[in-house]
C-alpha cells in the first residue's frame, strides 16, 4: 500500500519552503478559502490550514485520504476532505484560489482514458470552483522531457506515446506487491498546449515556470526538468465568450 510510504517521497521534504511560496504568489488574506485539488496525504493543505486559510482538499483514494486525516489530528488543524474524482466533484460554494499540484490528480490516466477529454475536464471543474480573478497553481509533468527521454524502439514498445505524450509502466515499478497487468499511464505537457487548455477552460496563464518539487522560486523551464508550473487566473464570467 503506498499511501502511508507517500511522505517519504524525496519530493515532499519541501513542503513548508513551496507554501512560503504559494503564498507569496496568492497574496491572499489568512481565512481566505482554497482548494486542493488531488490533494493526496494533504502536505500542501496542512501547512495552509496551519497558517490560517480555510483548506479543503479533494482526492480520489480513501488511502491518501486516511493518511491525510491522521496529519490533521497530529498537526491539530482543520481540513475539509472530499472523497471524488477530480472530473466530476461538485463543491456547494466557489473558493479564493486553487491548487493541483505534484500529479496529485493531472496527468494521471487509467488505461484506455483519453488524456486531452480527461484534463480538460478537471480544469472546467476548477474553473467552476473558483470566485471571478481567483489565482489558480497547477503543476504538471514536463513533456520536452518526456519527448527526449524515449526513443522510437519505446513508442514500438507502447512504452510511450509520442502523439499523446504519455508514458506507460507497470505498476510493479512504483508500488511493491502491485497486482500483475495494472499499469500506470502519466502524462507530459508542453507549454503551448497547457496555455491553450487552460483558455478554453475559462482561464488567463500570467506564467509558466520551471516546477519541479522542491525548487519553486520563478525560474525558467529547463528542458530536462521534471515537472512545469502555470500560474492562472479565472477569467470573469462575463469576459469568457469575448476571451
Amino acid at each position: 500500500m503506498y499511501a502511508p510510504r507517500y511522505m517519504n517521497e524525496v519530493f515532499t521534504k519541501n513542503t513548508e519552503k513551496e507554501v512560503d511560496f504559494i503564498e507569496e504568489l496568492f497574496n491572499l488574506p489568512k481565512g481566505s478559502s482554497i482548494l486542493d485539488v488531488g490533494c493526496g496525504t494533504a502536505r500542501h493543505a496542512v501547512e495552509l490550514a496551519k497558517r490560517g486559510y480555510a483548506v479543503m482538499g479533494i482526492d480520489i483514494s480513501e488511502k491518501m485520504l486516511e493518511e491525510a486525516r491522521k496529519r490533521c489530528l497530529e498537526q491539530k488543524v482543520e481540513v475539509e476532505f472530499i472523497q471524488a474524482d477530480a472530473t466530476n466533484f461538485s463543491v456547494d460554494k466557489q473558493f479564493d484560489a486553487c491548487i493541483c499540484l505534484c500529479e496529485g490528480a493531472f496527468g494521471l490516466l487509467t488505461q484506455g482514458e483519453d488524456p486531452f477529454d480527461r484534463d480538460m475536464k478537471i480544469l472546467r471543474n476548477i474553473n467552476k470552483a473558483l470566485k471571478d480573478n481567483a489565482p489558480f497553481l497547477l503543476t504538471a509533468l514536463n513533456g520536452l522531457r518526456m519527448i527526449r527521454s524515449y526513443t522510437d524502439e519505446d513508442v514500438a514498445k507502447g512504452v510511450f506515446d509520442q502523439l499523446g505524450i504519455v508514458e506507460t509502466h507497470p505498476m510493479s515499478d512504483y508500488v511493491e506487491n502491485a497486482p500483475e497487468g495494472f499499469f500506470l499511464r502519466e502524462k507530459g505537457f508542453i507549454a503551448t498546449e497547457l496555455v491553450l487548455m487552460l483558455r478554453m477552460s475559462g482561464f488567463h496563464v500570467q506564467h509558466i515556470w520551471g516546477g519541479t518539487a522542491g525548487s519553486w522560486n520563478r525560474q525558467t523551464l529547463k528542458m530536462d526538468e521534471m515537472e512545469l508550473m502555470v500560474f492562472a487566473r479565472k477569467i470573469r464570467n462575463d469576459l469568457v465568450n469575448g476571451f
